[in-house]
């Protein structure tokens, strides 16, 4: 769905065979991208992963937002200060930020909105522990607000972005039993461009403008943004050859996009991106609790075969991505592929000598991440495994990896940085506090990455960052707690006339449809 309304593809008519869309009453530009994965929640408490950002930061609005290069960029804040310690930040909000039902943005709800968050303890939460605590943030006066840290932390800054503000009366009024969450998690409190008109879990959402948005809209704005959930490549090509679909999600094959562009109204549009492509390993689950069979998987992937053929995507030699650049460890040696070099490590394991069973995991209907499992399974089978093949929609991996027991030994996961620092590839994927979500299904709980984790944290002196972090690096390369597939290089089929993707270091902040525009007439 997704072209202006002529095209446009609505619950109440169907698109024709030949590609034509009933008209409606009221001209309005629409984009429909399809995505690979479901909403799984639109509260600002809660959200996790990359849908639940991308609907995020179109329902709700930020103290700060980030740019393509990473830098904060003003948002509900029109200014923000900073104490020579670096313990006491103060923003100034605009005096013109508005809720979507009109009704200002004070100091009191961005107390409200990070008490909120630190209560329920999920999502963008696990980022200021420690850091922020009940108190921490005070209301200066209707347009002041005041965050005072606990201790020193480097990268608190970058995480601001990650707190949405609530409307804290809305809240209030629909409160019940659970701090708002069964209000929340249907309905919409913020001050976003967009709000929301539909959303079926498990198949669509839909978005309209807000035209009294108080930062207001470039041209060619998007008045409504309508994201179909797609569990395969044949269905993505459909929409597309019937005139639904406007944008494709970054997750298709290369045969999907080739056949887009071939239909002559689509572009493809890709850059590189700090997003790393990892084969996680449960470092607590047989057989991958043994170091040497972590180094044989590793050893047994074809890195070549993946990046080239296929997913396209760069280098990626360990943990943190290139983007990186001043504490990047650029002495780690890339990956390689070798059979033999793999037995070597088998032989060297616990279980040398015996037939290994394994389980290799992977999001359900993604073609490109069954091809790689497939082609695992071929090398593993050569050097001694028993491969069983798990294939789990979205919602289901995040729930086995709340339990070590039920992540698999081998699952394939995408990780975008939540924030633009170094610190948000490592405390979340790495940390033992930040044990049991989908992305640090390593489960690895590691005293020496925490202690690095830490002190990277607690220093404001950027060399001393740089070598904690590429310390860091190698250490967790030494434990093979990953196998480091490679960066994305992100691609999307694009409408001709629809612009303004740019990739931005912070999760899904680049799918703010107040950033994208519609060129044609």
């Amino acid at each position: 769905m997704n072209r202006k309304s002529r095209f446009l593809f609505t619950v109440f008519a169907a698109v024709t065979a030949s590609g034509m869309a009933a008209a409606t009453a009221e001209a309005k530009t629409v984009v429909t991208m399809n995505t690979v994965q479901i909403f799984g929640t639109i509260d600002p408490a809660k959200i996790s992963d990359y849908t639940d950002y991308m609907a995020a930061v179109n329902l709700y609005d930020g103290l700060v937002n980030v740019d393509p290069a990473g830098n904060l960029v003003p948002e509900l804040a029109e200014s923000w200060t900073v104490s020579d310690d670096t313990r006491e930040v103060v923003f100034k909000l605009r005096a013109d930020a508005r809720f979507s039902d009109g009704t200002p943005v004070t100091a009191a709800d961005v107390v409200y909105s990070v008490e909120r968050l630190l209560r329920i303890n999920q999502g963008p939460a696990n980022l200021f522990a420690d850091v922020l605590k009940p108190g921490s943030v005070t209301a200066v006066d209707d347009h002041t607000v005041k965050f005072t840290l606990s201790k020193t932390f480097a990268p608190f800054l970058s995480t601001v972005p990650a707190i949405m503000v609530l409307n804290s009366k809305v809240v209030e009024a629909n409160l019940g039993d659970d701090d708002g969450q069964s209000y929340l998690a249907t309905h919409v409190a913020g001050a976003g461009a967009y709000t929301l008109t539909s959303w079926d879990r498990g198949s669509q959402m839909t978005i309209d403008r807000n035209p009294d948005y108080y930062k207001g809209f470039g041209p060619g704005p998007i008045d409504e943004v309508r994201w179909i959930i797609t569990n395969d490549e044949a269905t993505v090509r459909s929409l597309a050859a019937s005139g639904e679909l406007t944008m494709s999600s970054q997750y298709q094959s290369p045969e999907t996009y080739k056949a887009l562009e071939a239909m002559g109204r689509f572009k493809i549009v890709a850059e590189d991106t700090p997003t790393a492509f990892y084969l996680k390993l449960n470092s607590k689950v047989a057989p991958t609790d043994d170091i040497h069979i972590r180094k044989a998987i590793a050893l047994a992937t074809d890195y070549a075969t993946i990046r080239e053929v296929i997913v396209p995507g760069g280098e990626l030699n360990g943990p943190l991505p290139k983007n990186f650049a001043d504490f990047y460890a650029s002495d780690l040696p890339a990956p390689v592929y070798d059979i033999e070099a793999a037995k070597a490590e088998i032989a060297k394991s616990k279980y040398a000598g015996q037939k290994i069973p394994i389980v290799l995991g992977y999001v359900a209907g993604t073609k490109f991440e069954e091809e790689i499992s497939l082609l695992m399974q071929a090398n593993l089978e050569q050097i001694g495994f028993v491969v069983t093949q798990q294939a789990d929609p979205w919602n289901r991996i995040t729930e086995l990896a709340s339990k070590v027991e039920t992540s698999p030994a081998v699952n394939q996961i995408f990780f975008s940085p939540t924030y633009p620092s170094p610190d948000s590839m490592f405390f979340t994927q790495y940390h033992s506090k930040a044990a049991g979500t989908w992305s640090s299904m390593e489960w690895l709980q590691d005293p020496e990455v925490d202690k690095l984790i830490d002190d990277a944290r607690a220093t404001t002196d950027k060399a001393e960052q740089a070598a904690l972090y590429k310390t860091l690096q190698h250490r967790l390369v030494d434990l093979q707690a990953d196998v480091f597939l490679q960066t994305q290089t992100v691609q999307h089929a694009m409408n001709k006339c629809l612009d303004g993707f740019k990739a931005v270091p912070m999760q899904s902040f680049d799918y703010d449809f107040t950033k994208y525009s519609w060129t044609c007439q």
